[in-house]
C-alpha cells in the first residue's frame, strides 16, 4: 500500500509509502489519505497522528510522471479533501520531515500542527518550475506559517532551502540530528499522549477560530467550557497537581453540542 498506517499504543502514524518514488504523491495516494485521517479520528484510543515518509525521503511532492493520466479536477478535489482531512483532525498531528519535502509534500507539512525536522531535510513549494500556481487551500496557510516575504521567495524562485532556513521562517518548530530527531519524535508523542486531550482538542479549535476570524467565536468558547465542565479531567488534573503525581486524564470523547459528559 502507498499509504499504510501503524500503531504503537495511542500514537497512530500514516506512512507515505513509496520510497522508490521519494514517496510522490498520486491522486490515490491523496485518497487514502483522506479515507485514514476520518477513521483515525474516530478511534478514541488514538491520541496523537504523526505522519511520515518511509525512507529517506518526506515526500518530494506531486507525481508529475501522473499528471498527465488523471483529470485535473478530479485530482484537485481529492488533494483538497486530504489537505483538509489533515487540517481539520481534531487531535495533536506532527510531521516528521526528513529528506525531500516539496510541493505537495510541504502541503502536507504545513496542514499539521507541529513539524520536527531533520538536518538531511529540503523544504521548496516549486510550482514556477511547471507554470502552475499553488492550489489556494495550501497557498493560505502557508502564508500564515512562514509570512508574505518568505513565501513569495518560496513561490517565486522555487528554491530549496535547507532545515535551518525552514526553522528561522518558522516552516519547522524543531530541528535535530537524524538519529536525535526520531529520539525527539518519540519524547513528544509520549508526552502530548499523557496531557488532557480535551484541553488539546479544545486548544486546537480555538486556536484555528483566531486563526480564521481573529478571535474564538462565542460558540466554541461556550462548548468548550460545558465540555471542561461535564469532564472529570480537571479535577483529576488538579488532584493530580496537589497528590504530586502523573494525572490520569480520561476524556477521549468527539464534541457534542449542549457539551454532556464525557463521550
Amino acid at each position: 500500500m502507498d499509504v499504510e498506517v501503524t500503531r504503537q499504543g495511542p500514537i497512530a502514524t500514516l506512512w507515505l509509502n513509496r520510497p522508490d518514488k521519494r514517496n510522490a504523491v498520486t491522486i490515490e495516494m491523496w485518497r487514502a489519505m483522506t479515507e485514514q485521517c476520518a477513521v483515525l479520528a474516530d478511534d478514541p484510543t488514538v491520541r496523537v497522528l504523526v505522519v511520515r515518509g518511509t525512507g529517506d525521503h518526506f515526500c518530494a511532492g506531486a507525481d508529475i510522471a501522473a499528471l498527465g493520466t488523471v483529470d485535473n479536477e478530479a485530482l484537485l478535489i481529492a488533494n483538497h479533501a486530504a489537505d483538509a482531512a489533515l487540517t481539520t483532525f481534531p487531535k495533536p498531528t506532527i510531521a516528521f520531515i526528513a529528506g525531500s519535502c516539496v510541493g505537495g509534500g510541504a502541503e502536507i507539512a504545513i496542514a499539521c500542527d507541529l513539524r520536527v525536522a531533520d538536518t538531511t531535510a529540503r523544504f521548496g513549494i516549486t510550482p514556477a518550475r511547471l507554470g502552475l500556481l499553488y492550489p489556494t487551500f495550501a497557498l493560505e496557510p502557508a502564508v500564515r506559517l512562514v509570512g508574505v516575504s518568505a513565501a513569495k521567495h518560496l513561490l517565486y524562485s522555487a528554491e530549496l532551502i535547507d532545515a535551518g532556513r525552514a526553522l528561522r521562517i518558522g516552516l519547522v518548530d524543531e530541528v535535530h540530528e537524524p538519529a536525535a530527531a526520531v529520539e525527539r519524535l518519540d519524547a513528544l508523542t509520549q508526552l502530548l499522549a499523557e496531557r488532557s486531550l480535551l484541553t488539546q482538542c479544545g486548544s486546537k479549535e480555538m486556536v484555528d477560530s483566531i486563526v480564521e476570524h481573529g478571535f474564538v467565536t462565542d460558540e466554541i468558547d461556550r462548548r468548550w467550557r460545558a465540555q471542561v465542565a461535564h469532564s472529570t479531567d480537571r479535577a483529576e488534573g488538579i488532584a493530580a497537581f496537589l497528590e504530586r503525581r502523573q494525572p490520569r486524564f480520561t476524556w477521549t470523547g468527539a464534541v457534542s453540542e449542549g457539551a454532556g459528559g464525557d463521550q
